[in-house]
């Protein structure tokens, strides 16, 4: 059987540098952060599929390649304190705590949310770079504000208002928008002379779980 590391490469190799992830600093974080570490036991032969893997609650961790893309599309540089909505597993704040200074993670599933904390320090992530709260991400999180950068992990009904509004000028926010069969990776810039505020570019089509909370998508 092949080892992790051996997939790892082979992921970083045939899903990433193939399909236009080319920023060095990202392809070396998704070489680094051991993904099997971030799924469920039942599920670690299938850690480097290129597909989003279910990790209970009704939540995945997102296929590798949509993980690099969004990270990529921030532009990361290695002083930003990084806002992520959804943090899920929390493989994805430990890639981000490598490419910025902090990261701050918010989940909604309290359950989820221990378990990420778990796993971070299992996978050496220094508390200090990534914090897990439970709340509501559709709001953001005020007390950091503004952020340089905001990566939201779950489908947006529409644009993220209040997480735009949180966003430093010049700052990135990437989230899927949409729902359905229709939603689309999208790039939004904020920039105080375009109209509302923002500007705003798609990525990729993809598929998410639904943006809950006071401004995501009603749970059933």
């Amino acid at each position: 059987m092949t080892s992790f590391a051996g997939q790892r490469t082979r992921m970083v190799e045939r899903q990433l540098r193939r399909r236009e992830i080319t920023d060095e600093r990202v392809l070396a974080a998704m070489g680094e952060v051991p993904r099997e570490l971030f799924v469920p036991a039942a599920m670690k032969a299938h850690a480097y599929d290129d597909a989003a893997l279910s990790i209970g609650s009704a939540q995945t961790i997102s296929q590798p390649w949509i993980v690099a893309a969004i990270c990529q599309a921030l532009e990361l540089h290695g002083h930003e304190t990084v806002l992520e909505v959804g943090g899920g597993s929390g493989y994805s704040a430990a890639i981000l705590a490598r490419l910025a200074a902090r990261v701050i993670s918010i989940e909604l599933v309290a359950d989820l949310a221990a378990e990420a904390q778990r796993v971070l320090a299992l996978a050496g992530v220094p508390p200090e770079r990534v914090e897990v709260i439970v709340a509501d991400g559709s709001r953001g999180w005020a007390p950091g504000t503004p952020y340089e950068a905001i990566a939201v992990h779950a489908a947006a009904p529409g644009p993220p208002l209040s997480l735009l509004g949180q966003l430093a000028d010049g700052g990135r926010l990437v989230a899927p928008v949409g729902g359905g069969k229709h939603e689309v990776l999208t790039l939004f810039r904020r920039d105080p002379g375009a109209p509302e505020g923002c500007r705003s570019e798609p990525i990729a089509p993809c598929r998410f779980v639904p943006l809950l909370g006071a401004e995501g998508f009603a749970a059933d």
